[in-house]
C-alpha cells in the first residue's frame, strides 16, 4: 500500500538534481535565497508557477544542462486556457510514465490485456497534448504485448464514425478517447445515423473536465455500457506533466456513493461540488496542497518542483478514504464488480481552476452546477451538454446570469425549451450552491438561456477546446 508521502524521498532527490543541472531552477532558487544543500524538507522550497518560472526563463534554460535538443524528442503545447500557449518538451521516458496510467485504465480497468481492443483517439491531434499522448501510450502498450490497436481520426465526427463502423467489428471492444462533451456528440451522432453501438462494446476514456455521475449513467445508456464503475474512466492531466492520475473502478465506486451522499461529500471535500476523484502514484507524481490548491513535483523534459497548478483540490490516503467510506456505512471494496480488485494508491480530488467561475451578486457560480441541469434526460435529448456561462449587463446596467447552450445537431430551438432549461438551472443552483441561494435576490435567480446551433462559430467552434465561462 502506497501513501501520499511515499514519494517524498524521490521528490527531494529530483529537487537536488534540478538544482544542480537545470540553469533556470538554479537561478530561481538563488533569487529566493535558497541554498539547496541546506534543504531537507521539500515543504520549505518556494513554489514554482507559470508566471514566476515558466514565463520568466527561456525554454532551454528550464532543461537539464540548458540543452533543449537532449530534452525534447517531441514537444507538446498547452491549450492556453489561462493565457498564451506554452511549449513543453517530451521524451520517451515521459511517455512511459504516462503509459502506466493508461495501463491502469485499459489493462486493469477495461481488461485490454485479454480483449482485442480498438482505441479511437477523438482528441484533437497535432501538438496538443491529449491526442498525441493517448496514441503514444496505446502504441507502447501494444508493443508490450497487449492486443491493442489505435486509430487516430482526431476530433472529426464523420471520420470517427467511419473508423468505428469499418474496424469495430474486428475487435472485442471499442474505446472512444476524448473530451466528455465531444464524446457525447460522437455517440449521439452515431445513434442518429444508425450506428449499432451495442455491437461495439463501447468503453470511454475521458479527460479535461469534471462531469457528474448522471452524465456517466446517461452515456452508459446511450452507448450500451453496462458496468458504470468499469466502463469509463477519466484522466487527470495537464500539458505541464502529462497524465497525473486516473479513475479506477474503486475511485468511481466511491465517487458514485458520494454523489448520492452530498453531506458526506461536503465533509470529505469541503465543498458542495462533486470533484473528479482519481488515484495516483506518488513515486511518479508527488502531490502537495497549498491553501486548498494542488502542487506537484515530477521529472520530465522540464523538471518541475513544487509546481503550482492552481487546480482546487486535495489529497486522501488509501486507508483514510476507505475508513471514511466505512464510517459512513459504505464498503467500496465490497462494491467492486468481479474481477476488479482495489488499486491501493492514494487519491487526489480536483475541482478545476478557480478562474473558471463567474461571480454573480457575490456568489461564485461554477460550471459544474449548471452541468447538472443539462444532464437531465429531458434536456440531454436535445442538447450537446456544452454551454457558455457569463454575467452580462442590460441597457440599464442590471446584471444577469447568461447561459448559452449548444443544441444537438438537428434539434429544434423552440423557446419553450430555453424557458424550461432556465428553470432547471435555477433549481440546480439553489440546491447545490448555497452562496447562490443566499446571495442572489429571488428576482435575479433565473438565468437567461439562449440556444445556439451545433458548432456555432461564436460560442462552440469546431476543433477548439471548449471553455465554459467567459469574462463579463
Amino acid at each position: 500500500m502506497i501513501s501520499p508521502a511515499d514519494g517524498a524521498a524521490a521528490a527531494l532527490r529530483l529537487f537536488r538534481d534540478a538544482a544542480r543541472t537545470v540553469p533556470a531552477y538554479r537561478d530561481f532558487l538563488a533569487a529566493h535565497d535558497v541554498d539547496p544543500a541546506g534543504v531537507t524538507d521539500l515543504a520549505t522550497v518556494p513554489l514554482c508557477t507559470k508566471v514566476n518560472y515558466v514565463q520568466r526563463y527561456a525554454l532551454p534554460e528550464r532543461t537539464r544542462g540548458g540543452d533543449l535538443s537532449a530534452a525534447a524528442h517531441a514537444v507538446a503545447v498547452s491549450s492556453g486556457s489561462s493565457g498564451e500557449p506554452t511549449v513543453w518538451p517530451r521524451s520517451i521516458v515521459d511517455e512511459m510514465v504516462v503509459t502506466r496510467r493508461f495501463e491502469h485504465v485499459l489493462v486493469d480497468g477495461f481488461r485490454a490485456g485479454e480483449r482485442r481492443t480498438l482505441v479511437v483517439v477523438c482528441f484533437a491531434l497535432g501538438n496538443w497534448v491529449g491526442g498525441m499522448y493517448t496514441a503514444a501510450a496505446c502504441r507502447h502498450l501494444a508493443a508490450n504485448g497487449h492486443p491493442i490497436t489505435v486509430a487516430t481520426p482526431g476530433n472529426n465526427v464523420d471520420e470517427i464514425l467511419r473508423v468505428v463502423e469499418t474496424l469495430g467489428g474486428y475487435f472485442d471492444q471499442t474505446v472512444l478517447a476524448g473530451y466528455p462533451p465531444f464524446v457525447k456528440n460522437v455517440v449521439d451522432a452515431g445513434a442518429a445515423r444508425g450506428v449499432d453501438w451495442p455491437a461495439y462494446r463501447v468503453k470511454l476514456i475521458l479527460a479535461g473536465e469534471v462531469f457528474s455521475e448522471q452524465w456517466r449513467d446517461l452515456m452508459g445508456t446511450r452507448a450500451a455500457m453496462t458496468v458504470p464503475v468499469a466502463d469509463s474512466a477519466s484522466l487527470y492531466g495537464t500539458a505541464d506533466a502529462g497524465v497525473l492520475g486516473n479513475e479506477t473502478p474503486l475511485s468511481v465506486t466511491i465517487r458514485r456513493f458520494l454523489a448520492d451522499a452530498p453531506a458526506a461529500a461536503r465533509e470529505l471535500f469541503g465543498d458542495s461540488r462533486l470533484p473528479t476523484l482519481v488515484q495516483y502514484d506518488p513515486a511518479d507524481r508527488y502531490f502537495e496542497t497549498h491553501d486548498g490548491t494542488l502542487l506537484f513535483t515530477s521529472d520530465g523534459g522540464v523538471p518541475l518542483v513544487r509546481y503550482h497548478l492552481a487546480d482546487e483540490g486535495g489529497l486522501t490516503s488509501y486507508q483514510d478514504m476507505l475508513a471514511f467510506c466505512r464510517d459512513h456505512g459504505f464498503d467500496p471494496v465490497a462494491g467492486l464488480p468481479a474481477p476488479h480488485a482495489p488499486v491501493e494508491l492514494p487519491f487526489v480530488h480536483v475541482f478545476g481552476r478557480s478562474l473558471f467561475t463567474v461571480s454573480y451578486f457575490g456568489a461564485n457560480v461554477y460550471p459544474e452546477n449548471v452541468t447538472v441541469a443539462l444532464e437531465q434526460p429531458e434536456v440531454s435529448a436535445w442538447s450537446t451538454g456544452r454551454f457558455v456561462l457569463r454575467v452580462v449587463s442590460d441597457t440599464d446596467e442590471d446584471r444577469h446570469l447568461s447561459v448559452v447552450v449548444e443544441l444537438a445537431p438537428g434539434a429544434d430551438p423552440h423557446p419553450g425549451r430555453a424557458a424550461a432549461l432556465a428553470d432547471g438551472i435555477r433549481a440546480a443552483l439553489l440546491r447545490l450552491n448555497s452562496e447562490y441561494a443566499h446571495y442572489v435576490p429571488a428576482e435575479h435567480q433565473t438565468p437567461r438561456v439562449e440556444l445556439r446551433p451545433s458548432n456555432d462559430p461564436e460560442y462552440f467552434p469546431a476543433g477548439v477546446k471548449h471553455r465554459y465561462t467567459r469574462p463579463s
